[in-house]
């Protein structure tokens, strides 16, 4: 594109001042936002490795029978 040349063109209506300046600076926040972050990758169920430890083990009394299961 040209230097002359408009980036936005107006093909219906007649916008006033104002309206033309909403329209050009909601195109530049557009534009301009940073791309969107990856949302993170969930591991696979296999993969997880806090499934290989144990969990608490009971209390109380005659814990010890459950502690054996």
């Amino acid at each position: 594109m040209n230097a002359e040349q408009p980036h936005l063109e107006v093909v219906r209506g007649n916008p006033d001042d104002v309206e033309l300046a909403a329209l050009v600076a909601a195109v530049a926040l557009v534009t301009a936002a940073p791309e969107r972050p990856e949302p993170p990758r969930r591991t696979s169920a296999w993969a997880d490795r806090s499934r290989q430890t144990r969990g608490p083990l009971p209390h109380g009394p005659a814990a010890w029978r459950w502690s054996l299961a």
